[in-house]
């Protein structure tokens, strides 16, 4: 046994000082270790006495055998919450697995169950680590009674099942929102969730309108099976190289499959979900803009608050009704659009309509109202805008505090925007113009000096 300590950013929790994950993690190379752990094993796992935020202590369990890297092995994760001020109510940690308890289980130091696989009279007798990367309890005969399979994270592996109705999260540091990837009845789709609301932005469905029962990573990627076991889709890695692994990204919340290059030593996306930068949900932060040069581009108001300006980092999400909450309005953006979509909708609106919907609803941030089709979606967080060309029909209507649009009514804030959004992608131009001007300066010199040095 071998432990690891050390720090790293990670989600903040509001409850507890420190909490288990038990978990299994790919890695390149792996030192000996054993195939498998019988009834009766117990390993430990050191925490500091006192509080210290970003704490992470490990101790490697065991790995798959033999074969060429990357590989499988499972370790034992004790890592600090974000309660922070007092010190830590627990010196230790156990794994453990016994003929009393028949399965796993993490203990704290006073022999309270944290967590356990819920296997008690199953008669487990084995631990083991599959070459799939499948953590499993087998029983004398072999016959599996838990997997780590059935219980996914942010990460399918290659040969993994998994079930409609299952899904794939991620969560963001330092965000109330987290990323999802979702199994349902007619498509395989991404979404933010935030609040009680989620909203999808990316999706793939098969042909013909026909039902997804499970998926599964295979060889040539993710393909899509019906109740038959028929394949109806697949979403293709276009690379030779098997995909090894399925991942949902915390940071951007992309999908993306992953195949490993021997040559390189690492992993690389053969797939990725989105490949454009202003498609992510989370590109820019709150009240910020995704300009067309990819930039962000923060919604600054006119007037004050609070002796402040409402910025990109200081959102006012929530909190538009109740006591003490200021007078808020409705501010249309034009030439932007959003990309997380099937939040509530109304169809066959007008714009007044939709602005009142979102005026109305304590909950509602924003709105995005389509002129073609009569559509109004509503959104509890101002999140992933993007700049698009005029004459989409698009209007975003965002929930601002009263008197932000300054003397000239909407156009203030909208006339920001854009001369914002002109001076980022003006840069850009700028700087394109007036390297092809020297180009062709420095070029006609050349041929200047040429000329003379001919008549000599």
């Amino acid at each position: 046994m071998i432990n690891h300590p050390r720090r790293r950013r990670r989600r903040r929790h509001s409850h507890g000082h420190g909490h288990l994950i038990f978990l299994a993690a790919v890695l390149l190379s792996l030192g000996p270790s054993e195939p498998d752990i019988r009834t009766g094993y117990r390993v430990t796992v050191a925490i500091p006495p006192a509080y210290s935020p970003g704490y992470v202590g490990r101790a490697y369990l065991m790995g798959a055998d033999g074969g060429a890297p990357p590989a499988f092995r499972v370790a034992l994760s004790v890592e600090a919450g974000g309660g922070g001020g007092g010190g830590g109510a627990a010196t230790r940690a156990r794994w453990r697995s016994s003929s009393g308890t028949s399965g796993c289980g993490a203990r704290g130091p006073d022999e309270r169950i944290g967590w356990r696989t819920g296997t008690s009279g199953q008669a487990v007798e084995r631990l083991q680590i599959q070459g799939t990367g499948n953590l499993v309890l087998v029983d004398a005969s072999g016959r599996i009674k838990w997997q780590s399979f059935n219980f996914p994270t942010d990460v399918m592996l290659w040969g993994q099942r998994l079930s409609g109705a299952t899904r794939l999260t991620s969560y963001p540091a330092n965000s109330t929102s987290f990323y999802s990837f979702e199994i349902e009845q007619a498509k395989v789709a991404l979404y933010l969730n935030h609040g009680g609301s989620k909203y999808s932005y990316w999706e793939f469905a098969p042909s013909l309108s026909r039902n997804i029962t499970f998926v599964k990573l295979g060889t040539r990627g993710l393909e899509l099976f019906n109740y038959k076991f028929k394949k109806i889709a697949r979403i293709t890695a276009p690379r030779s190289e098997p995909p090894r692994f399925l991942a949902l990204d915390n940071q951007t919340g992309n999908m993306g499959l992953y195949y490993y290059s021997p040559g390189e030593g690492k992993f690389a996306a053969s797939f990725l979900a989105l490949n454009a930068t202003c498609d992510l949900p989370m590109s820019c932060p709150p009240y910020g803009i995704c300009t067309l040069s990819s930039a962000c581009s923060c919604i600054r108001l006119t007037r004050k608050r609070d002796g402040t300006g409402l910025d990109c980092g200081d959102g006012i999400s929530g909190g538009f009704c109740g006591a003490g909450s200021p007078a808020m309005e409705m501010i249309e953006l034009d030439g932007v659009d959003s990309v997380i979509k099937d939040g509530p909708k109304r169809v066959n609106v007008s714009k007044e309509e939709c602005t009142s919907l979102c005026s109305e609803d304590c909950d509602c941030a924003a709105a995005l109202y389509s002129s073609y089709l009569r559509e109004c979606y509503v959104y509890g967080i101002v999140i992933g805008i993007k700049q698009v060309n005029q004459g989409s029909g698009l209007s975003y209507l965002v929930k601002v505090p009263k008197g932000s649009r300054g003397r000239r009514g909407r156009s203030g804030l909208k006339r920001w925007v854009l001369v914002l959004v002109g001076v980022a992608d003006g840069l850009i131009l700028a700087a394109v113009i007036g390297g092809l001007v020297y180009y062709l300066i420095r070029k006609r010199r050349k041929r200047s000096s040429g000329g003379a040095r001919n008549d000599s």
